[in-house]
């Protein structure tokens, strides 16, 4: 008898330090009636949520383009037919109006001649890189929180956290009267 009174003792006070180890009462913002202990965790459950994730890239693709080239001799055609223009101008009519004529064919003459230096311009066929951003998003699941399932002193609690916890969990135990 007196055997099975000490193993029940021995046994209550093992139940009771496995309880209370860690049991801390100087955690800052604690009050008088305020312990910080540990609880054993029983399960742990992720909590998921779709997200999208963005996978912006960047794309290129050759592009065939036509360019003109200046051959470089508008300046040249311009100046020559306005030359032209004005002489030609200038065989026409008499007095003020062999001057209207040389103006009016220098004008006319030059517009001719920019025009024939343009006709010598040349084409070339090339290709341009162009490139864009293309995002290929995706939805993803991710974990947002978890639900733990504890147990302090015989009892299960649960509470859902934004980590996990591992195997134990600090809980912060307050006393109050019940009124």
């Amino acid at each position: 008898m007196k055997v099975m009174v000490a193993v029940a003792l021995l046994l209550a006070g093992t139940q009771v330090g496995a309880q209370e180890r860690g049991y801390v009462t100087d955690e800052a913002g604690a009050g008088d009636n305020v312990k910080v202990a540990w609880a054993d965790v029983l399960r742990v459950d992720p909590i998921y949520d779709r997200v999208r994730v963005s996978s912006p890239r960047e794309v290129c693709d050759d592009v065939p383009v036509e360019r003109r080239v200046d051959n470089g001799n508008r300046a040249a055609g311009t100046v020559l037919g306005a030359i032209v223009g004005g002489v030609l101008g200038s065989t026409v009519g008499k007095g003020d109006g062999r001057r209207a004529a040389t103006v009016a064919g220098a004008v006319v003459g030059g517009a001719v001649g920019n025009n024939v230096a343009r006709g010598d311009d040349r084409y070339v066929e090339g290709v341009e890189r162009h490139c864009h951003v293309v995002d290929d998003g995706a939805q993803e699941n991710r974990v947002v929180a978890y639900d733990v399932q504890y147990r302090y002193r015989g009892d299960v609690y649960m509470s859902r956290l934004n980590y996990d916890p591992g195997d134990r969990l600090r809980v912060r135990v307050s006393i109050e009267p019940a009124e």
